[in-house]
């Protein structure tokens, strides 16, 4: 049985950023636990059911092609749609907003309603973490549930787009995606220079919490070159330290990505405003780069996109360093 992973970037962040921002469809836990190499789940080779896939929950055995899926998570709509199996989905959870035309509904994957779930008369439920013990209490009514937590590594990405094909009956389109996805990420990080040995922050929010190179965001540095600050903070074995102005400000980023933007209206001005902060080399040098938060917060198809910008970022400041 495959383990379950753990999520994204922290219990506590996830508290802070459901509060102040808003921004991501899962809960998210402290620390990660080890993962698996990639390995191929689905009993069938082609969409042809039954078919069994071996996910966070277990081995899941959908007997036909599931027609009415609820999605309780923004990484997982993302993901039904690129598969292709947007017209089989009937609702997503309150924090789903891309795909633009994902039925997006009050349904909370924060705090999941079973019969709120139930009136959608699902045929398939897709998660990303057991809240609430919701796995359970689906099983208890006989709705099959399919619990992909988020990754914590770029393979785990890939695994769980397939998963998710192959329980659909999109698995086709699904590897094509996964293998769009390697070619461009292959790419991004051979063209990548790595010559320059350029530090970065990347900010969850404007506690300040990090990420550190152990977790699934900084894995995506890495693939630059990058050395990541939050590596050395005191607290950095969770990957997700809490750190002060002070330690920002001894370690003086060449770069600076702010995932808090469209939560919080960061930017290079209100960074320049905190004690200590006019001064970085990031925010004299205008390379402080604002992300888009929710390609920073999810592990989907898009993902790619995700990269492509902290790529620009790292050739912007590769060439004029």
């Amino acid at each position: 049985m495959r383990p379950v992973r753990t999520a994204f970037a922290g219990a506590l962040l996830g508290t802070l950023v459901l509060a102040g921002c808003g921004q991501t469809g899962a809960n998210v836990a402290p620390s990660e636990s080890p993962s698996e190499p990639p390995s191929s789940t689905a009993a069938a080779s082609t969409g042809d059911f039954p078919v069994t896939v071996e996910a966070g929950n277990g081995k899941v055995t959908l007997a036909k092609k599931p027609e009415r899926i609820v999605s309780l998570s923004a990484t997982h709509t993302e993901t039904l749609f690129a598969v292709g199996a947007g017209p089989q989905v009937v609702a997503v959870d309150d924090q789903s907003n891309y795909p633009p035309e994902a039925p997006k509904s009050d349904l909370s994957g924060f705090k999941p309603n079973v019969e709120a779930i139930i009136a959608k008369r699902p045929d398939l439920v897709i998660l990303s973490n057991d809240q609430d013990k919701i796995v359970a209490e689906l099983a208890k009514v006989n709705v099959p549930v399919l619990l992909e937590p988020a990754a914590t590594r770029l393979d785990e990405a890939y695994e769980e787009i397939a998963e998710i094909g192959a329980a659909t009956g999109n698995k086709a389109k699904a590897d094509e995606v996964v293998s769009g996805m390697k070619a461009a990420m292959d790419k991004l990080a051979a063209d990548a220079p790595k010559d320059k040995k350029l530090t970065y922050y990347h900010e969850l929010d404007q506690t300040p919490y990090a990420a550190t190179s152990k977790t699934f965001i900084g894995q995506v540095y890495a693939m630059f070159g990058l050395t990541n600050i939050a590596d050395q903070a005191p607290d950095a074995a969770g990957g997700y330290p809490k750190l002060s102005a002070e330690f920002v400000a001894q370690a003086d980023p060449a770069l600076i990505f702010l995932a808090d933007v469209k939560c919080c209206q960061q930017s290079k001005e209100t960074l320049a405003k905190r004690p200590g902060w006019k001064n970085l080399s990031a925010v004299k040098n205008d390379q402080v780069i604002q992300l888009d938060d929710d390609l920073a917060s999810r592990w989907g198809p898009r993902v790619v996109d995700l990269a492509e910008a902290i790529g620009a970022a790292v050739a912007k400041a590769g060439g004029t360093g």
